[in-house]
């Protein structure tokens, strides 16, 4: 291939997502989006090719709500035509630059006042903003939500200040979580004798399934695995101190199936779920919907399957206000590591992320963050840190999967007891401030040596085979 074709394939767009978000972080924090009591304000990132930034709200009116050019002043359909709220052109050209929009409640707000996030959704993040070629680039940044439409949304049915009252963890107690490996090709057997061994780590307050693990399989039926690993729970509940643990089995499926799949897992004990909504849009909202009658409704673990795909167009901070709003009570995040990001969000976009989830928004409960994605003894210390900096700690769960179950002893065997001591001793140095003062790039280097000064052996051993070559 010729060298232009190469550079064109090999174009870095993360570097250029980073600018765009900083350079719109700048802007709205020199002018912020307008806040209008009857309408949503969608604030858009456009490059067009050839229309002005001023003249896109009509042919976004026109297609996205009452379809019809210069509608009559004071007639419904004026009433029900999107409006323009402010232009910030970026250059000379004012085509490139920020647009905000307002949306007339009008024309979606449902009889008794409300809307939910798939209306939003509809009509804001509609083909004539992503699908036409004019568009040489579009995201959706950001939505201003009038308050008395958000206090119609559920929220959390917990948040982490319920999760930590259901299981008996103080707000100032780390909180881990785990996930069960194998992730695939597991009976209800299987499942329940992972779930026990989890169960007798009082470290954990919350334990899930993976999102490879399907709910309706011939060998491991979702009901099932749910009914045995809540009876492996109650068996370790001497061994836990008083401590609850959280059990979400995983229901993701297509919107036909998923009444029928939660009300089996809720009624075999389920004291959460675990799904994502990607590819079934308006499933958190469903399942928050069909249990809030419920004395305890199962938690919610809004899952991140796909979200990338949704990302590439929409402000990941939307994403996840909409998910928060329709009432997930867990979502994960990314945890602080040294080195390159192993996955998103990072950077600017993960302090977003994690702000809108904790931020106060009005009626609706905080979502609990699990920082999860090659998170481990490596780095534990790292997040604690940043955590407790930031004032946050009561608001994280540390979700840690193959650095606890797959940790092998001295047998080659995986063992997660092992594991999980592991991640005990690593909260006992970071608890010590033996490593305070380190910096991030030199942390696990200077916490295997530690482990080795110290005789932390199941540490060290943690480290050397997650980190081949600096800890070994």
């Amino acid at each position: 291939m010729d060298t232009a074709t190469l550079e064109t394939l090999w174009y870095d767009n993360d570097a250029r997502e980073m600018l765009l978000r900083k350079v719109v972080a700048e802007r709205l924090a020199a002018k912020p989006a307008p806040v209008i009591d009857d309408a949503i304000v969608a604030t858009y990132f456009f490059a067009f090719r050839t229309n002005k930034l001023e003249q896109a709200v009509e042919e976004i009116s026109y297609h996205a709500t009452s379809g019809i050019h210069h509608p009559p002043p004071g007639s419904l359909l004026e009433q029900c035509s999107a409006k323009p709220a402010g232009v910030d052109a970026f250059d000379s050209t004012g085509r490139l630059g920020l647009l905000h929009v307002a949306f007339p409640l009008k024309m979606m707000l449902q009889p008794d006042g409300h809307l939910t996030s798939c209306d939003i959704l509809h009509t804001i993040a509609a083909a004539i903003i992503f699908d036409v070629f004019e568009n040489q680039d579009s995201r959706l940044i950001s939505l201003q939500i009038p308050e008395h439409v958000i206090r119609t949304f559920p929220g959390p049915a917990y948040g982490p200040q319920g999760l930590r009252q259901r299981t008996g963890f103080a707000p100032d107690q780390v909180a881990f979580g785990t996930i069960l490996k194998p992730t695939a090709g597991i009976t209800p057997e299987e499942v329940a004798a992972l779930v026990a061994e989890a169960a007798e780590c009082p470290l954990f307050l919350f334990v899930k399934e993976d999102e490879d693990l399907y709910p309706n399989l011939d060998y491991s039926p979702v009901a099932e695995r749910t009914r045995l690993a809540v009876a492996a729970i109650e068996r370790a509940r001497d061994k836990r101190g008083g401590l609850g643990l959280i059990f979400a089995p995983h229901i993701s499926g297509a919107p036909h199936e998923l009444p029928e799949t939660l009300h089996a897992v809720v009624e075999a004990g389920a004291t959460a779920v675990m799904l994502s909504e990607t590819f079934a849009g308006g499933a958190y909202r469903l399942v928050r919907e069909a249990t809030r009658h419920l004395e305890h409704p199962p938690a919610i673990y809004g899952h991140n399957a796909g979200i990338g795909i949704k990302t590439r167009g929409i402000f990941r901070e939307v994403i996840d206000m909409l998910a928060r709003m329709d009432g997930i009570d867990f979502r994960q995040t990314a945890p602080v590591k040294p080195g390159k990001p192993f996955l998103r969000p990072y950077g600017d976009e993960w302090l977003a992320s994690e702000d809108m989830l904790m931020r106060p928004i009005p009626g609706i409960r905080p979502t609990m963050i699990a920082r999860a994605g090659a998170l481990d003894q490596g780095n534990i210390g790292l997040n604690l840190a940043d955590v407790e900096r930031r004032g946050t700690l009561s608001n994280v769960l540390f979700l840690a999967g193959s650095a606890i179950n797959s940790i092998k002893n001295a047998q080659g065997k995986a063992d997660p007891k092992l594991g999980a001591e592991a991640m005990l001793q690593a909260l006992e140095v970071h608890r010590s401030g033996a490593l305070r003062d380190v910096p991030a790039e030199e942390h696990v280097t200077a916490l295997a040596a530690h482990a080795a000064r110290t005789g932390l052996t199941a540490l060290r051993e943690a480290l050397r085979q997650r980190y081949p070559g600096v800890a070994g």
